[in-house]
């Protein structure tokens, strides 16, 4: 302080500019490493809408009446370019495939082939039954899981047998770490306590040890579930080097860290990057939430 006694005032003032220039550079830095979620928000209009020739999956001409609440026998919102839709993005991260599929009474998806992809599938209403070449067969109701390990190659069929009630259903393909892998299936059903208000694990990583979820896949990606009471809130907690894709199935929520909010409503999704803690808020009609979450890192495949 002595020696600054002596430094002429004009040289002092560069001194203080020069503390002060540094003192904001270390408050930059301090805040650029704890970033904040960054929200793009997928609404409703973004999605396209397929409604498909009921001839291509082996199902009649027109409809069977009772229980239908559409004219076609499938509509199906596509998140990312998907078959006769080119326009749209590709992906993100892992996960290529996101379809928001709504089958009506007595239709399905006769049997087509897959490959080289891990195949989830997430009942939101009414039944699913899956036969496949492995020799599969079941019927999954309202939040059940299924996967499919695609691999060198496997055959399935999906249908809604139920003469009365639509089918509801979201599709997942997420990029597997390596291709020709065995095929394989998988399932599980979770109850509806086990998904009120709180977060349900439903689908984890193989090579994750740590975090057991009923269904594993062959990618570093989970995917979580939530049905949340009207006016409930429910943090998720993004780690460094994460993303995430929320996708608001029923009802509407607004999902936000601080000022920085984006609100869904049913069908929506939003794509969360560089975040920590996210607090997820249900509308007064109440939400039921999916979440695919996976490392930020672009896909290896």
């Amino acid at each position: 302080y002595s020696r600054l006694q002596q430094v002429p005032p004009s040289s002092i003032d560069t001194v203080i500019v020069i503390l002060r220039f540094h003192a904001l550079l270390l408050i930059a830095s301090a805040s650029a490493s704890r970033k904040m979620p960054s929200f793009t928000k997928v609404p409703e209009r973004a999605l396209f809408v397929s409604e498909p020739n009921p001839t291509w999956f082996g199902n009649p001409v027109g409809n069977s009446g009772k229980g239908w609440d559409e004219s076609n026998w499938l509509k199906s919102r596509f998140h990312f370019s998907f078959a006769e839709w080119g326009e749209g993005k590709s992906n993100f991260g892992v996960l290529r495939v996101l379809n928001d599929d709504r089958v009506q009474p007595s239709r399905g998806f006769g049997t087509h082939p897959h490959r080289d992809m891990e195949i989830c599938t997430y009942i939101v209403e009414g039944e699913l039954t899956h036969q496949d070449s492995m020799g599969t067969a079941e019927t999954l109701g309202r939040g059940a899981i299924q996967f499919m390990t695609a691999g060198t190659g496997v055959r399935h069929s999906e249908h809604n047998h139920n003469p009365e009630k639509p089918l509801r259903f979201i599709q997942m393909w997420i990029m597997p770490t390596r291709r020709g892998l065995d095929p394989n299936y998988g399932s599980a059903s979770t109850s509806a306590p086990a998904r009120k208000n709180q977060w349900c694990h439903v689908v984890g990583s193989v090579s994750d040890t740590k975090h057991a979820a009923p269904v594993s896949i062959n990618q570093d990606a989970n995917i979580f579930v939530t049905e949340l009471d009207g006016e409930r809130s429910l943090p998720f907690t993004l780690s460094p080097g994460r993303q995430a894709y929320l996708m608001c199935l029923e009802g509407g929520l607004t999902a936000g860290h601080g000022e920085e909010t984006t609100v869904l409503d049913a069908h929506e999704a939003a794509e969360i990057v560089d975040g920590q803690e996210i607090q997820i808020s249900a509308a007064s009609t109440g939400a039921h939430v999916l979440v695919v979450e996976m490392a930020a890192t672009p896909p290896q495949f």
